[in-house]
């Protein structure tokens, strides 16, 4: 089974501890690694479950009072990392459901679960850059499983406290879509 896992920590010089300690603990592979703002850092690992598990308790470890937030999803959703990586197209698109959250870590979180709860495309996971530390990620389909995707997301132990915003638009316009992707 392949997880993935991240630490955020709001100093870069122990963010970049907590990946090395990561990458040294166990046998994981780096997916990312930068600067987000405002003057944030995060390292995001894939790998098998128990590797990423221990990864990221050594990543929290090392970033100590500086971390921001941590994840270690099991078998995570295979759209997520694409959307990750930049977004991915949709066609005929019925609904988009737009989820803001104040953490890096919660908002991937956030995505894998709407991914999984309901019948939704994932158009793009956006990690933190240029918008003050915050992240968003994007859904589209059926208006009622946009609905339920969000829902999931925003039900997510843990995630009190870091939704910022939320919306889900029915027909959007088409401009809307093309600005998203």
């Amino acid at each position: 089974m392949i997880a993935i896992g991240a630490v955020e920590t709001h100093s870069i010089p122990l963010g970049v501890l907590s990946g090395d300690q990561m990458l040294k603990t166990a046998q994981v592979d780096l997916i990312e690694a930068q600067t987000t703002c405002p003057g944030k850092y995060i390292v995001i690992i894939c790998g098998e479950v128990a590797a990423v598990r221990s990864s990221v308790q050594a990543g929290i470890e090392a970033a100590g009072e500086t971390l921001v937030d941590s994840l270690v999803i099991p078998n995570i959703d295979e759209r997520v990392v694409a959307a990750m990586a930049g977004a991915c197209p949709a066609d005929g698109v019925q609904a988009v459901g737009v989820l803001e959250t104040f953490s890096l870590a919660s908002c991937i979180n956030g995505a894998d679960a709407a991914v999984k709860a309901a019948d939704v495309e994932l158009i793009e996971v956006r990690l933190g850059r240029g918008m003050g530390g915050k992240s968003f990620f994007v859904v589209t389909g059926e208006v009622a499983a946009v609905e339920a995707s969000i829902r999931a997301a925003e039900a997510l132990s843990g995630m009190e406290g870091l939704i910022a915003s939320r919306v889900v638009i029915p027909s959007p316009h088409p401009d809307l879509i093309t600005a998203l992707m």
